[in-house]
């Protein structure tokens, strides 16, 4: 038992008034210990593969102001700037100045003159690639122009969907050229039309009223005396058009060559060296570049220019001076250029008489350097002296027959290299 002076049960009771805080914060020290040695005595648990590759499912936590995770984001050190002396300048890095890349100007165009002469060019999808090219090959030469008239889809079998013969002369009367160039034949594959029957492709009535169509449309076009130039069919890619084609190239050949016009053949600019069919082949410059589109059928825009050099030299040849540029004939400065003046006396011209090769006076010889005196011979060649006498005329030195054993002086053996 103990006994509670005067005075001190008021403080007594104040105190059990705050005993339970005090217990509380005792509490929470006690805690706040043994939790702290917990967790620095508690391993990292151990990453799985998603959370080593992208850190799913995991934040950082701090510790003694340390990151528990390799793969917690780190603070950015701000790295600060030194500071530049006075007067010098920090040089900044210079940005690459985009390449500007310059086009070319297009190519002026020419002007045709009011008396061009026209070169008409009628026929198939072929003869309108012909004409594509022609236009280029003379798009400078103000002197020619070129009018395609062509139908795709033409041919001489089908005259009921297009009639070469009827329309031909129109296209004459309307243009008045100076040249036809027809290319024409590769629709042709077909059964044709004859009377009231239909004959079969390539049977001998078929080729005979098609030999005399052909004949019929060059005779037609060489009506008032123009001159003609029949383009020959290029190879396909199908192996049985391509055979046709060379069918269809020995007709044209003789029956234009017949009505006195001219036979162009392009074949050989379209194959490679075994006389195959080709996609890519050399243009008129004599790069690689695709002649013919994937169909294995039409041009493209180097085979079209390719298809009209084989022409383009023929209507040069024929047209002459309309076929010159302006580039061609000089100008008032320059033909004076090619004026020749008389000398003005006898004594500016200067006269060299002709020297001969042996004259002595050269250098008191009498004969050329290396010269001598030609074999005696006895009339007979080694074959009659072998035949009658069974001699063997000597191997000229140096020969590979040459089994003598001294060798002359003017044979001089070489060692041999090893390699």
């Amino acid at each position: 038992m103990f006994t509670i002076r005067h005075g001190g049960k008021g403080k007594f009771l104040r105190l059990l008034r705050f005993a339970p805080i005090l217990a509380g914060a005792a509490a929470m020290l006690v805690a706040g210990f043994f939790a702290t040695m917990a967790a620095a005595q508690e391993p990292i648990p151990r990453r799985n593969l998603l959370q080593r590759l992208f850190g799913i499912g995991q934040r950082p936590i701090y510790y003694d102001d340390r990151y528990l995770y390799p793969e917690a984001p780190r603070p950015r050190r701000i790295q600060k700037r030194r500071p530049q002396p006075a007067g010098v300048q920090q040089r900044r890095p210079q940005r690459a100045k985009p390449r500007v890349v310059e086009t070319p100007p297009p190519a002026p165009v020419v002007e045709k003159s009011p008396d061009a002469k026209k070169v008409l060019v009628v026929g198939d999808f072929v003869a309108d690639s012909l004409g594509d090219g022609l236009k280029v090959a003379f798009e400078e030469t103000p002197g020619i122009v070129i009018e395609t008239r062509a139908s795709g889809s033409s041919g001489i079998v089908r005259d009921d969907y297009f009639d070469w013969p009827k329309n031909l002369p129109d296209y004459v009367a309307e243009l008045s050229p100076a040249a036809i160039v027809i290319s024409i034949g590769a629709n042709d594959r077909q059964t044709m039309r004859i009377g009231d029957s239909n004959e079969k492709f390539r049977t001998d009535r078929w080729t005979e009223e098609y030999r005399r169509r052909v004949s019929m449309l060059a005779a037609l076009a060489r009506r008032d005396n123009l001159p003609v130039f029949w383009v020959g069919m290029p190879p396909f890619q199908s192996t049985a058009m391509t055979a046709d084609m060379v069918t269809f190239n020995g007709i044209y050949r003789e029956e234009v060559e017949k009505a006195g016009g001219q036979f162009i053949d392009i074949w050989d600019g379209f194959v490679d060296e075994e006389g195959k069919f080709v996609l890519t082949g050399s243009d008129i410059n004599g790069q690689q570049a695709r002649l013919r589109g994937s169909d294995g059928i039409n041009l493209t825009k180097a085979g079209k220019r390719k298809l009209a050099f084989y022409v383009e030299k023929d209507i040069r040849k024929l047209l002459g001076e309309a076929a010159s540029t302006d580039s061609d004939m000089p100008g008032a400065d320059g033909l004076k250029d090619l004026v020749v003046t008389a000398p003005l006396a006898n004594e500016d011209i200067v006269r060299t008489p002709p020297i001969s090769l042996t004259d002595p006076a050269l250098d008191g010889a009498t004969a050329l350097l290396g010269a001598s005196e030609p074999p005696k011979g006895t009339g007979k060649s080694a074959r009659d002296l072998l035949v009658e006498k069974g001699e063997v005329l000597a191997a000229p030195p140096g020969r590979v027959d040459d089994f003598r054993l001294a060798k002359p002086e003017t044979v001089i053996s070489k060692p041999l290299m090893r390699n």
